[in-house]
Parts: C-alpha cells; structure tokens; sequence
C-alpha cells in the first residue's frame, strides 16, 4: 500500500500515514455520500411530494431543516429491538424527522407525505451512482479482494442497492438498524470483518464522513481513507473512488 493512502493523526491536510505490514484482504464502503448519492437535493424531493399533496413549501427551507434534523437525530440503530419489530422502528425514526421537516403542515398530510417519502427513497429511482463506483468494484472483484458496505442506513438499503446494480459486487452488507450498532461505533465494523473473515488490520473502509467512517474504522483497528470529492487529494484523503486501486 502506498504510503500517502493511509490516515494516522488528527483531521489535517498533513496526517502521518502508516507503514503497512500486512497485504489488504478486504476493502468496505460507507454507501451515501461514497458509492450513491440522492438524484436531487433532498429539499425538492420533499417539495415537489408535498406538492403533490396539495401543499407549496421552500425547498431550500426544507433543504435546511434535514439536514439539522438529520444532523441532531439519534443513531440510526435499535439495539436489543426483535427482528420483527426493526422495520416499525426504522419507519419511526425516519417519521420523526419528515414531521419535523414539515412543522406547518397538518399532521394526517405529514403521514402521507412520509409514506411517499419512505417508499421512494428506498428504491433505486431515487438515488445516483456515482460513475467511478462500479469500475472500482469490478477492478477490486479481479483482484480478489473482499467487498463489503458498512452503512448508517436501514434496511431499505438491499433493495436500493439491488436496484442499483451494486448489490452483486459486494460479499456483505451491514447496515446499522439492523446491527445494533452505528459509525462510529466500532462494533458495526467488526461485524463487517466477521461477515468478511479478515482482520482489521487486513481491512480498508473508505467513507466521505470524518468522525463516522475514518475515526470509526481506526477505532476498529482498520485502515481508513476519507473520500470527499470536492477537495483535491492529500494525505489521506482521496477525490474519487479509483485511486483506492493505488493503495492496493
């Protein structure tokens, strides 16, 4: 692994990478914001479906609204809730945010216009690949090397990533509602080694959140790039998904 794709330190163009000592096995992907992103901005999303219930609001302020709900919510994880009872729970926590999203509005349309929304956005009709995702996969696939998605997500996640077309390149998926356990916790990466059968020091994650994908997966005792595709590289950090074929 070259030396400049690895992060050790603190949140900084100038992290100190690591030596490697071990050959990478396994490599895992946060999914929105790294392999997927909305089609839209979620605001007009929330606009045009609101509209179609008869109501006209700002998107822009519904833009703003989520993200500060979405921001200041729980973890998106239910630890200790029976299988049977995870989807209700999902849907709860989704319901809390879309009502919070849309205060003004009479509570019976907020339902409404929350089963639209929850319908949608766990198809693939709602999400974007991103275009250097799937060659990744598939060069990574060549290779042999192990595949997972470690995701604060719900269980609607398999059924988008089916629709997508990225479910096959990958051996597992783990998602947070579903594993009791949320980045940065490194409980959800250590089920996705287990699913995996490597080591954390044998693992790659690669994510666009700072405290939730690289200091989650360090704490884990993986390897960790931060994707964000609007900077330029540094140390640690990549802008596309590619150059994680450098590292290897």
């Amino acid at each position: 692994m070259a030396t400049d794709c690895s992060t050790k330190g603190a949140k900084s163009d100038s992290l100190i990478p690591a030596p490697r000592r071990v050959p990478l096995l396994a490599v895992t992907f946060d999914a929105v914001g790294t392999l997927i992103e909305p089609r839209e901005p979620v605001g007009q999303t929330y606009a045009w479906v609101a509209r179609r219930h008869g109501f006209s609001v700002d998107p822009d302020l519904l833009e703003r609204r989520f993200r500060k709900l979405y921001r200041s919510a729980s973890p998106l994880c239910f630890p200790g809730t029976p299988e049977t009872r995870l989807l209700d729970a999902e849907r709860q926590w989704w319901r809390k945010i879309v009502r919070g999203v849309f205060a003004e509005l009479p509570q019976p349309i907020v339902d409404d216009v929350f089963s639209e929304l929850f319908h949608f956005y766990g198809t693939g009709r709602a999400w974007r690949v991103y275009s250097d995702v799937i060659p990744t996969l598939a060069e990574l696939e060549r290779r042999g090397v192990r595949r997972c998605i470690v995701s604060n997500f719900d269980g609607r996640l398999l059924r988008i990533c089916a629709e997508a077309g990225l479910a096959s390149f990958f051996d597992a998926i783990v998602i947070s509602s579903r594993a009791g356990a949320a980045k940065p916790s490194p409980q959800i990466f250590f089920q996705a080694l287990a699913s995996l059968a490597v080591r954390p020091d044998e693992a790659l994650h690669i994510g666009d959140s700072w405290l939730e994908d690289v200091l989650g997966a360090r704490a884990a005792g993986m390897w960790a790039l931060w994707i964000d595709r609007g900077q330029p590289p540094a140390s640690g950090r990549i802008d596309r998904l590619q150059t994680v074929l450098d590292c290897l």
